[in-house]
């Protein structure tokens, strides 16, 4: 079945900038905000799902509202915790990127879109080499930001983890993030990754990575 003959879904949406989920892959999330919490308890209802999705940069004529990029992540909430004070602590696991159809008009609290869902894509090998360049890029970045790694643990993962896991957590920009989520393949999402973190390398701490 190709994505076009995907059947089309009902998603309630978190945007949130600079926060990237993938198919297989896991994020934590602490929710605060009423409109939020009041999807996350929707959710918790229905079918444990909500859309991950960035939002494109706030205009000056919808700041509460801004316009969405296209492409999302569908997640499943796999750990919830609920707080005495109504806040939320739950891990979303990734089940399948999905594309915007159309922003529904509703009456709750919370964004919902019409989206389409996407084929999940099996497990990608990197080439040897890529894969060399990638955690040598990897390294640098960490040891000039002073981050503390587990590099045993990192050399045990398969080549879709250790990219998509470099992709959710690294400290770029939402343009770079999206980029890197809508990136054609695993090879072309590790090689965007190097081009990344080799120009954070070349900054100082208070320059942002920007893709146009």
């Amino acid at each position: 079945m190709t994505a076009a003959a995907q059947p089309s879904t009902r998603l309630s949406i978190f945007p949130l900038p600079g926060a990237l989920l993938f198919p297989g892959m896991h994020l934590p999330l602490h929710i605060f905000e009423p409109r939020y919490r009041a999807m996350i308890s929707d959710a918790m209802a229905r079918d444990r799902r909500i859309g991950m999705i960035q939002p494109r940069p706030v205009t000056a004529r919808d700041p509460d509202r801004p316009p969405l990029f296209d492409l999302g992540c569908v997640g499943r909430i796999a750990e919830f915790e609920a707080m005495e004070d109504g806040r939320y602590n739950l891990i979303l696991e990734g089940l399948s990127l999905f594309r915007v159809v159309r922003e529904l008009e509703v009456t709750t609290q919370f964004r919902q879109v019409e989206a389409r869902l996407l084929p999940v894509v099996a497990d990608e090998s990197l080439a040897l080499a890529m894969r060399s360049s990638l955690e040598l890029e990897s390294r640098r970045f960490a040891e000039a930001q002073g981050y503390q790694v587990d590099w045993d643990s990192v050399a045990r993962l398969d080549d879709t983890a250790f990219v998509n896991g470099i992709a959710q957590i690294a400290p770029f920009d939402a343009a770079a993030k999206q980029a890197l989520l809508e990136a054609q393949g695993l090879e072309a999402r590790a090689e965007l990754i190097v081009q990344l973190l080799q120009f954070f390398g070349r900054h100082d701490g208070e320059d942002r990575v920007t893709l146009q």
